[in-house]
């Protein structure tokens, strides 16, 4: 993931979608603060809570990607201006300390969408989602 982050520069174009690649990273590195408990989402309707239970099991079942233009939690939408330079030093400094909280078993044990959590399901779901968004931008 580093490595391809890496790839990208301030005008790498993305292939769908409305974010630039400055308001991609910023997004990302929001995901990835929900993990480590610096971002807290609302609660949401039960009925959701259980399509994205169901999601997450037929993600790791099926081991398929993230659909585009998905609807997303409000507070991890970054369609204001950003700084490539700041927002790809967040992203990568925010998915070190992720690491180091996986390693020490240090994530959250629930997901507002995704119900029950292990380190193993917040690693799978964070790489799709980077994964999701790099391919995003051809990366």
């Amino acid at each position: 993931m580093v490595y391809r982050i890496s790839l990208l520069t301030e005008n790498t174009q993305q292939r769908w979608g409305k974010m630039n690649v400055s308001q991609m990273l910023r997004h990302c590195d929001f995901v990835l603060q929900v993990a480590l408990g610096k971002i807290e989402l609302s609660k949401i309707n039960i009925f959701f809570e259980a399509i994205g239970v169901i999601t997450k099991i037929e993600m790791q079942i099926f081991n398929n990607g993230i659909p585009r233009n998905m609807p997303t939690f409000q507070k991890l939408i970054a369609n204001f201006e950003c700084d490539f330079d700041e927002s790809k030093t967040n992203l990568l400094n925010t998915l070190k300390d992720f690491r180091t909280a996986s390693e020490n078993k240090d994530l959250p044990d629930h997901h507002r969408l995704f119900g029950k959590m292990t380190e193993k399901d917040w690693g799978f779901l964070e790489y799709k989602h980077l994964d999701h968004h790099l391919k995003q931008f051809n990366v």
